[in-house]
């Protein structure tokens, strides 16, 4: 390969494969190493079939790509590796125009087809929600703070059941004041400040912050890579996104008992693609739970604003969670089913004049 195309082909977004005229893979990229769970050499002239379960007659598809020379499309096509649950996916078979016999296979899981299919309507219609309630949050906040010295004057001269009344129109006044404060502080987050800083230092301030207060019925479970290199982040800014995750993975349990893990790691093979390259984001950090998992019907837009699974929830946790991560040139992807929900971010290491 060329520079261009290696640089292409180490961007792509999704799984791609490159298949010999014997089925063999020849090739994996990036992104095929993240689905598969195993690196581009371990797969290398191993059969497709043996590595893939592919839900559809792929050996023929293979056949007519390689006599008509013309590509191929499949849709809503079951993958699996063996390892994971399979993945519906739309499939493109595309031959090699100047390898005889190599096919091209592209992977796009629905569940990214469809985010990006609704991506511009859907950003553009919570940029507008977000720009009207930051509009409104100031001025509804100034008689918010007069009704509640009002009450807090009436129930001086009150009791009994008259008293009951004054404190719960206090209490939910400050309820409303509280996420008109969240709604600004969406809108107004600055910039991060970057420098190198141990990520086990922000998680442990995270998990002692949350294990005296809203995390106190649950139980830790810390599996830490010691050797990992020092991360390039606002310090304050991530411990906020560590707070968000254990807040929302102990509220998951409804007051039961129950354990949150929390696990770094290093990947090497996990890049993003950027307007100037792709950028290596090798820390990776999962935050999971035991809990009900979320529900379907919202999964695949949880990180956008005013969309929540709780009762009385905001939406914008995670939408601000979603927010700080990009302002990192980070990335951060959910993994839910009934009993396990796994919050998985992938940070970029400090360069070597700040880690010193």
């Amino acid at each position: 390969m060329n520079t261009f195309q290696e640089n292409l082909w180490l961007s792509l977004p999704i799984p791609g494969f490159l298949i010999d005229p014997g089925d063999a893979i020849a090739e994996a990229n990036p992104a095929a190493e993240s689905f598969l769970n195993a690196s581009a050499r371990s797969v290398r002239n191993s059969p497709v079939f043996d590595t893939l379960a592919i839900d559809a007659p792929l050996d023929g598809a293979f056949q007519r790509v390689r006599k008509d020379q013309s590509s191929l499309f499949m849709n809503n096509v079951d993958v699996g590796t063996g390892a994971a649950a399979p993945v519906n996916c739309n499939i493109q078979i595309a031959p090699m125009t100047q390898m005889p016999g190599f096919v091209l296979v592209l992977m796009e899981p629905r569940g990214l087809a469809d985010r990006l299919g609704r991506s511009m309507s859907v950003k553009s219609a919570a940029k507008s929600a977000i720009g009207m309630a930051e509009m409104l949050a100031h001025e509804i906040k100034n008689p918010l703070a007069g009704i509640t010295g009002a009450a807090q004057l009436l129930s001086m001269n009150l009791g009994g059941d008259d008293l009951e009344l004054t404190d719960l129109i206090v209490s939910e006044t400050r309820r409303i004041v509280k996420l008109l404060d969240q709604v600004e502080q969406f809108g107004n987050l600055r910039p991060p400040e970057r420098h190198a800083v141990n990520i086990h230092d922000l998680l442990d301030r995270a998990r002692k912050s949350a294990n005296v207060g809203f995390g106190a019925h649950m139980s830790f479970v810390e599996l830490y890579d010691p050797s990992l290199p020092a991360t390039y982040v606002d310090g304050d800014q991530m411990l906020q996104v560590f707070l968000n995750l254990l807040k929302n993975a102990s509220e998951a349990s409804k007051g039961a008992p129950g354990v949150i893990q929390i696990r770094t790691f290093y990947e090497q093979s996990l890049r993003l693609r950027r307007k100037d390259g792709t950028a290596s984001l090798p820390l990776q950090v999962e935050i999971s739970d035991d809990g009900p998992g979320l529900p379907p019907e919202i999964a695949a837009e949880v990180f956008e604003p005013f969309v929540s699974g709780r009762e009385n929830g905001t939406g914008l946790g995670l939408a601000l969670v979603s927010k700080i991560i990009s302002d990192h040139e980070g990335w951060i992807s959910v993994d839910s089913v009934p009993g396990r929900t796994v919050f998985r971010i992938s940070l970029p290491v400090a360069p070597k004049e700040d880690a010193s």
